[in-house]
């Protein structure tokens, strides 16, 4: 199972209501448990973690490995400003890039005018790009990151005005 599977899973569940799944196969285990359903304005967080087995390698520690990842249920988190911007923050760690390769234009730039769907950026994690998708129409008031710098976990990126 790749990451684009576990993360359509977390999407899944978070929809389903569902308060906990926990999905064991032969080479890996995935426990999913989503926030309060009383939270209904917010996404849920979604803390995924499962246990890659050992392999038979003289190099590797004699005890299994445990990966821990937090993640979005949805690809990218909007939070309400205390006026009335949102907050589109990183779904993933991993190296935020603005434009789709080196030689193409940046995907967004302040003024631009989005529509909810449309890619922000992208986002390197473990050799994957993650297109970041708007999950609001509106217009970019701010950009927060460079190109090519590391992100965290629900660090802000960008600033919208959805009227």
């Amino acid at each position: 199972m790749d990451l684009k599977e576990i993360q359509n899973l977390i999407k899944f569940v978070a929809r389903s209501g569902a308060s906990e799944v926990k999905l064991e196969m032969d080479d890996f285990k995935i426990t999913i448990r989503t926030g309060s359903a009383s939270e209904d304005y917010r996404p849920a967080e979604s803390n995924v973690s499962y246990n890659i087995p050992q392999q038979n390698v003289s190099q590797q520690p004699q005890n299994t490995p445990s990966v821990s990842q937090q993640t979005e249920p949805a690809p990218v988190k909007a939070a309400e400003t205390d006026n009335k911007h949102v907050i589109i923050k990183s779904p993933i760690i991993g190296t935020l890039y603005r434009k789709p390769s080196p030689d193409k234009p940046n995907f967004i730039e302040v003024g631009s005018h989005i529509q909810k769907g449309d890619v922000l950026c992208i986002i390197e994690a473990m050799k994957l790009f993650n297109e970041i998708e708007s999950e609001i129409s509106g217009t970019i008031v701010k950009i927060l990151v460079d190109d090519s710098s590391p992100v965290e976990f629900d660090q802000p990126l960008f600033i919208v005005d959805p009227a």
